[in-house]
């Protein structure tokens, strides 16, 4: 297992994080994100403390994965002398706060779930528009700065799905230690983005990336000119080895979280992190990954450029969030996460059936997309009953 640099802490993190949102469920023909509270406990356990037991030492969590129950399944797990092994992360449910008590309440009950009195690194979870100004109204730096003086926290970060310019306000907003960002080759530019790793980086943060695959749809179901491209080269990887050594090369990464449900994602994950560092990549790899990206980009519906020449529209609708969502169900085949995605970020006065086509967008995109008729279409696919 190779090690990294977790920003200015001066904490030593593996290159591969365990993820405990998509656990092995007892049921096996249980879907995620709806029926995936039964989680298949002495799997999940044997795979945890299998990658624990070869190095893996950042374990991720939160308040609502698994309906709930990660977090007390977590606790379980790390007994017997593995919670010394680990540095721990779990989240503050942003949009459960409604109060500066509400915060205390929450961490304490996740310190029983837990089975601990600290947690290593804890996140404000999912920071976006939607919850930011709530939480900083009901004293969210004057409960992190008590948290991390009474040591039930170790480092106080956040977590984040929104769009570049709230990154930076909430990178400016507090003394942080780390963030966690959605990244891999195809979201270069979705939400903090490149820049906004890179940002992160040179503040000193360390920086963890989630959904590296894209919820596993970068390993399977590849479309096959994506294929022909990776059966291309000599040296031949899977999918996944090639999304995971793509984030591994970047030096500013600190640790890349997997939401490991198989004894053999589990192994193959782990003997990746054991080769691939900073930089290691050669040119002509790094070009065919581009090109894959480029493969997958090619099956977006509507090339919108997020360049927001469209807003503010007067309807309210989120035009760019409502497209880059859309886009990203096609892109990947599934549009049952993105209306997930859709209904948890897209607020109710901004979703895609609100236009009411005064066309006033359309006279402003330089690229002079159809955007009236697209969001007819987006919101069809993602909100109720929509079917691709």
């Amino acid at each position: 297992m190779l090690y990294r640099r977790f920003g200015n802490t001066g904490i030593e993190v593996s290159a591969l994080g365990f993820g405990c949102m998509r656990l092995p469920l007892a049921d096996p023909n249980a879907t995620f994100h709806v029926d995936d509270g039964a989680i298949d406990e002495a799997k999940a356990m044997h795979l945890i403390r299998w990658a624990i037991d070869q190095g893996v030492n950042y374990v991720d969590t939160a308040y609502p994965y698994h309906q709930g129950n990660s977090e007390s399944f977590l606790g379980r797990t790390l007994q017997d002398g593995y919670r010394q092994k680990v540095r721990l992360a779990t989240k503050l449910p942003s949009w459960l706060i409604n109060s500066r008590g509400d915060m205390d309440r929450y961490l304490d009950e996740q310190l029983g779930k837990l089975s601990t009195d600290t947690i290593d690194f804890y996140l404000v979870h999912s920071v976006n528009r939607l919850y930011w100004g709530d939480l900083v109204k009901n004293g969210l730096f004057d409960f992190l700065d008590a948290a991390l003086r009474d040591g039930r926290i170790g480092y106080a970060g956040f977590s984040f799905h929104d769009e570049l310019d709230m990154f930076k306000e909430a990178l400016d907003a507090y003394s942080w230690s780390f963030c966690q960002i959605q990244y891999n080759y195809v979201d270069e530019n979705y939400q903090a983005g490149k820049e906004g790793l890179q940002l992160a980086a040179d503040r000193g943060l360390g920086v963890v990336v989630m959904e590296p695959l894209r919820g596993g749809k970068l390993a399977v179901n590849i479309p096959p000119a994506a294929q022909e491209l990776w059966d291309s080269v000599l040296v031949r990887r899977s999918p996944a080895e090639w999304a995971l050594r793509y984030l591994w090369d970047i030096p500013g990464v600190s640790v890349v979280l997997s939401g490991m449900n198989e004894m053999a994602q589990v192994e193959e994950n782990v003997h990746i992190a054991g080769e691939a560092g900073p930089n290691m990549l050669t040119d002509t790899e790094r070009a065919l990954i581009d090109k894959v990206k480029k493969v997958y980009h090619s099956m977006k519906r509507i090339d919108c450029t997020g360049c927001r020449y469209c807003m503010p529209c007067p309807a309210g609708v989120d035009i760019p969030g409502c497209f880059t969502l859309f886009n990203n169900a096609h892109m990947l085949n599934d549009a049952h996460t993105h209306r997930i995605f859709y209904n948890a970020h897209i607020g109710a006065d901004h979703k895609a059936s609100n236009c009411v086509e005064c066309g006033q967008c359309e006279a402003a995109c330089p690229q002079h997309l159809p955007i009236r008729e697209a969001l007819k279409e987006a919101a069809a696919l993602l909100e109720p009953d929509g079917v691709m």
